[in-house]
């Protein structure tokens, strides 16, 4: 029993106390296209993955949603994310009609306190919960996307000065002793590795491994030290969880990278690194876009361009342009896209001048990069305006480009067949199937060797998308076959 309320005893039904149907759900199930069988081997195959296996769930369940019955968790969240992902925008628990779990403060949203000592704490809290929990499923399903007013409001916040000294030294008995130069330089060297094997393989590989070290910072963070090596500790711990949220974006855990993203914000300011929180920014806003947020990702584009517009690089400043043109891009806004492109390809040559060396988390930011970036703009474009061939003509000289300089470029595969996707997509725009499934087949082969749910996720739907509209050509059949038997439908998230 549930407040009175009988509940099914499988484990995974919820209370019926109204027999009104779910007009919400009804209404994203319907837009979606799913039948109820579908919609069911969905869900169990997600609880699967995140190791809820007492779910097991049948039409009749489905239906029972559909009449108003409220399940428990996790269904809410899984049904949250299959829409999302079925309808490329945040889809939240409560658009569907359902109720969220309770949440403590620590766990959910993003409005969480800048001080440091309680960043350390929420720090070490978040990355032990994901070490312990994440495999069976909890971790991911507690959480919530914030999007809108809810989401840029906190993060405005990064930009006012703290009232106190940024650091607080915990109790004389907790001192280990201070860390030697050579020690710091050690953990530097470690951030950089982890980057360069994601960059190489994927987030699902070593997604775990970069949690561990970050709460490893965490509990140096509690120990007594010197405010320079504070300071020094802050910002390992901020590129860390910037890399544990994109590993989790890459491999389709969203709520989970957004918390990362936050939580390696706070740590940025309290390294006083403007530069690095602009960059965490920049990945926050590259996830709205991937969620149907333009509005959302440029308001933390315009963010991040305000506080770091006096200190960042001309190699960080032109990613930021770059991201505010996909931004725009998305709006459908084509003038300020296209002045956003310029300005990062402005910017982005005169880093030739700049005589201070980059960050290493910006090293990414090749001339590969750029030409991507700003060929997805002109493709975003081109989708917005309705399949525009003047945008897919602009696109197709840069991602050309960008496809040719990563084909020489071992150490970003990942980089490398997404842009091949792009191709794709732009050969699509340009009616030109043969051509798109010839991209598709070098992205599957790429995609074989990173372990990145988003490389795949988008060659499936590049896939269907020729698919459905080509589905006569054998060039398109062959790469649909290739797709069934050759790419695996997920990726585990480790």
């Amino acid at each position: 029993m549930d407040g009175g309320v009988p509940v099914s005893g499988n484990g995974e039904g919820g209370t019926n106390a109204e027999k009104r149907p779910n007009e919400l759900l009804n209404s994203w199930f319907v837009r979606s296209g799913w039948s109820k069988g579908e919609l069911a081997r969905q869900v169990n195959r997600r609880a699967r993955q995140l190791g809820a296996n007492h779910v097991s769930t049948d039409t009749s369940r489905v239906r029972r949603w559909l009449d108003g019955e409220n399940p428990r968790e996790p269904i809410p969240r899984i049904l949250s994310e299959l829409f999302s992902e079925r309808f490329g925008c945040v889809v939240a628990v409560e658009d569907l009609g359902l109720r969220a779990a309770h949440q403590a403060p620590s766990v959910a949203g993003v409005d969480l306190p800048w001080t440091g000592p309680q960043t350390v704490a929420l720090l070490g809290e978040f990355s032990r919960s994901d070490l312990m929990l994440a495999r069976r499923g909890f971790l991911g399903t507690s959480l919530g996307l914030a999007a809108g007013p809810s989401l840029i409001e906190p993060m405005q916040r990064w930009l006012v000065p703290s009232p106190a000294s940024p650091v607080e030294a915990p109790p004389p008995s907790t001192r280990r002793g201070g860390l030697s130069g050579p020690e710091l330089d050690q953990l530097a060297s470690t951030v950089e590795m982890f980057r360069q094997w994601d960059a190489q393989c994927g987030g699902g590989l070593r997604r775990k491994a970069v949690v561990g070290q970050l709460h490893e910072v965490t509990d140096l963070l509690q120990e007594s030290h010197p405010e320079p090596t504070v300071r020094r500790l802050f910002g390992f711990a901020a590129e860390l969880a910037e890399l544990a949220g994109w590993m989790s974006y890459d491999v389709g855990l969203q709520p989970t990278a957004q918390k990362y993203f936050v939580l390696a914000l706070h740590a940025a300011k309290e390294a006083g690194d403007k530069p690095l929180g602009s960059y965490i920014l920049s990945s926050m806003s590259r996830q709205m876009i991937h969620l149907g947020r333009p509005d959302d990702a440029l308001e933390l584009i315009h963010l991040a361009q305000y506080g770091s517009r006096d200190c960042a690089s001309p190699r960080t400043q032109a990613m930021l342009y770059a991201m505010e043109g996909r931004a725009y891009a998305n709006m459908g806004q084509p003038g300020k896209c296209k002045r956003a492109v310029r300005m990062a390809e402005d910017t982005f040559a005169d880093a030739a001048d700049w005589d201070e060396p980059d960050p290493d988390w910006i090293g990414f930011f090749t001339e590969a990069e750029l030409h991507g970036e700003n060929s997805h703009s002109f493709r975003d474009l081109a989708y917005v305006a309705g399949r525009s061939p003047i945008y897919a003509s602009m696109a197709e000289p840069l991602m050309l480009k960008a496809v040719d300089l990563f084909a020489k470029d071992p150490d970003h595969q990942r980089s490398y067949a997404l842009n091949l996707v792009g191709m794709a997509t732009v050969h699509l725009l340009q009616s030109e199937p043969e051509q798109s499934a010839v991209m598709l087949g070098q992205a599957m082969k790429v995609a074989k060797k990173v372990r990145s749910e988003r490389v795949n996720t988008r060659i499936r739907k590049t896939a269907d998308t020729a698919a459905r509209d080509y589905k006569e050509l054998p060039a398109v059949r062959d790469i649909t076959r290739m797709l069934a038997e050759e790419l695996p439908e997920a990726v585990e998230a480790v």
